[in-house]
């Protein structure tokens, strides 16, 4: 059967990908360390179980409306106006769906032309550029730079805008580097999306990960920015409930009332006992197991890039959000992939090349801490003898070999 050439223009995610090998490798008996896949390893809180299960019962197993389900759609605008310290959205400008990335493909579908110029985060989650060429518009790559800390420069920004452009996408805290935009990063960038027209797509996905007392900033709290900007969150990574499947768009209502028109044609709506039980992740009461997902998130994070840091050849950046590491692996001699590849099936450590996240990514690998301290330290035990001996293994080959 033929495919569809349009299908060349769709990327992929890799960390799916390394997942599998890497459970291949467990089926044949060998004892895997996943700090590959970026999925909290916290169990999903257990009012929040409670709650779907009371949904079910309660014969919540129906179609909902596309755009999610009412009381839904406002207790999201509320708790994000809440946490943003803003007083800006309404349930009408919410969008729920079945995990965070429809938004990234129903929000660029909604708004870009071919040939329009997107601007996104390089290295950067791989759906961005993925969605961007399969819609035929023009991925332009920012790089983010190990000496700024993997923060956007604002005159990088404004030395790619052209006419054609149309995005900018925006992700703090930054997948894959742990990076986060500050407010006044985010005021210069919205002085330059107003002067310049630009729709802005932020991803805030990991909105709720911040550590060292930091607190996370949206470009919509910036004046004029609400109209203009889509933003990106869901309950995946805060709250554990990767599986669940359930996220979230905040965008103006004309915008909305696209989104849930493709959604309608898509996905027809998201599982309706599922969004009664993202309600009562919104409660308060729930916040007590967030700080605790934080805080242990954190001193994975403090133990792993410690870490990373003894070992000869590798330097890391201290991630401020998200739960991941971005280590500078030059040094060792090898590329990213031929590092990821080597560290699985010589050390039994899982990781992806920072080449999963575009070519800005050579260099580094990306470990992600969703992970018991004490695998991360055998990890890093692993990661030493792997080092190790290869330094040992180079050495001994002629040079013409190595």
């Amino acid at each position: 059967m033929h495919i569809a050439s349009r299908i060349a223009r769709l990327g992929t995610e890799t960390a799916f990908e390394v997942l599998a090998r890497a459970r291949q490798l467990e089926a044949q008996g060998r004892h895997i360390i996943h700090l590959e896949i970026g999925e909290p390893d916290f169990d999903t809180p257990a009012n929040i179980r409670e709650a779907a299960k009371q949904a079910l019962d309660a014969g919540y197993t129906h179609y909902g409306p596309s755009a999610g389900l009412p009381e839904v759609r406002e207790a999201i605008a509320q708790y994000f106006n809440r946490t943003r310290g803003i007083q800006l959205y309404s349930g009408k400008e919410v969008v729920v769906t079945p995990g965070a990335k429809p938004i990234i493909f129903f929000g660029m579908m909604a708004t870009l032309e071919e040939g329009d110029e997107v601007i996104y985060p390089n290295p950067g989650f791989p759906i961005y550029e993925s969605v961007i060429r399969f819609l035929k518009a023009v991925p332009i790559p920012l790089p983010l730079r190990q000496e700024k800390q993997f923060r956007i420069e604002v005159a990088d920004i404004e030395a790619r805008i052209t006419p054609r452009t149309r995005m900018l996408v925006l992700n703090s805290p930054h997948n894959p580097t742990g990076s986060i935009l500050r407010a006044e990063d985010l005021e210069q960038i919205a002085e330059l999306a107003l002067r310049h027209d630009l729709i802005i797509f932020s991803d805030e996905i990991y909105s709720q990960i911040i550590y060292d007392g930091a607190h996370h900033v949206s470009i919509v709290q910036f004046e004029g920015m609400k109209e203009r900007t889509i933003v990106l969150d869901g309950f995946s990574k805060t709250f554990a409930m990767t599986g669940w499947r359930i996220g979230y768009g905040l965008m103006p209502e004309h915008i909305a009332e696209v989104v849930a028109r493709l959604q309608t044609n898509c996905t027809s709506c998201t599982a309706t006992f599922t969004q009664i039980a993202s309600l009562e992740a919104l409660h308060d009461r729930t916040l007590p197991a967030v700080r605790q997902f934080v805080s242990e998130f954190q001193r994975r994070r403090d133990v792993l890039v410690e870490g990373l840091n003894r070992l000869p050849g590798i330097r890391c950046v201290r991630p401020e959000g998200a739960f991941y590491a971005f280590p500078n692996i030059e040094e060792t001699g090898m590329s990213s992939r031929e590092f990821a590849e080597a560290l699985l099936l010589e050390a039994g450590v899982a990781c992806l090349s920072g080449t999963a996240f575009g070519e800005c990514g050579e260099g580094f690998v990306r470990f992600s801490y969703a992970n018991s301290v004490e695998n991360i330290q055998l990890a890093l035990q692993r990661l030493e003898d792997f080092l190790i001996r290869r330094a040992k293994r180079s050495q001994l080959l002629p040079r013409e070999q190595q």
